[in-house]
């Protein structure tokens, strides 16, 4: 089994007053030749946006972008034709493709909004721009995992353009979880949320993550209540076919 190690203490801070948001991975003016991706995950975006703002829009493409409100609600837009919010509980997913606009603002007009925002290499390129976003009942995750992206039909998530897996669980102090990888060769980048686990004799604190590979499973031991987000994704890029 290989690992490395993201204390969150290295990740890139920047705040514009409107955001306050913490980088896993290189992102606009910060880059990190140590820290570009972790296989097919490209961004690890961890937003704070104040009530009354938010990301105007603009494009992306070829890129499968996950958002996973944390506290708060997104009012969301793009030029597929949606027009909606995104809230606490919720997990969104725009396949960019071919190219597509979004905005992002806090639904808010006072209150802050908090959101992890994802980026994953497509496994093909150039497909036709999609959106979809799904309410998940938290109590379904407690001390077991919660599928919330999957290309998988049958593991009930939202469906992703990548051999790749999204999982949540709440793990409650003094329990223990395995996590066995749906695809062969994947690797498995864990962020913790909130609390304190150890895995495999690395201990992790609040927004800590590592990245596991070569290893059919692992398993996370919590050391306090705990929120965790574990990312599937595979290990080489091949996204041209």
């Amino acid at each position: 089994m290989k690992t490395i190690f993201h204390p969150a203490s290295e990740r890139a801070h920047v705040n514009f007053g409107w955001l306050d948001s913490y980088h896993s991975f290189s992102f606009g003016h910060w880059q990190d030749p140590e820290k570009i991706h972790f296989g097919a995950l490209r961004v690890l975006n961890d937003d704070r946006v104040n009530g009354g703002a938010g990301f105007p829009a603009h494009p992306h493409d070829n890129m499968e972008i996950v958002s996973i409100p944390l506290e708060g609600a997104l009012a969301h837009k793009d030029s597929t034709g949606t027009d909606g919010v995104i809230k606490t509980g919720d997990v969104q997913i725009m396949s960019a493709g071919t190219g597509i606009r979004h905005s992002e603002m806090n639904a808010s007009k006072t209150d802050p909004a908090r959101f992890l925002q994802i980026w994953v290499f497509p496994k093909l390129e150039d497909s036709k721009p999609r959106y979809d976003q799904k309410a998940f009942d938290s109590k379904e995750r407690k001390n077991k995992w919660q599928i919330v992206a999957s290309p998988i039909e049958k593991d009930g998530g939202v469906w992703i353009n990548q051999d790749a897996r999204f999982a949540l669980t709440d793990l409650e102090a003094g329990k223990q979880l395995t996590y066995t990888p749906a695809f062969q060769d994947n690797g498995v980048y864990v962020f913790l949320i909130d609390g304190e686990i150890e895995i495999s004799g690395q201990k992790l604190g609040k927004r800590d993550a590592i990245g596991i590979s070569g290893t059919d499973n692992f398993t996370i031991k919590a050391d306090q209540d705990s929120k965790i987000l574990a990312i599937e994704v595979p290990m080489t890029i091949d996204n041209n076919n």
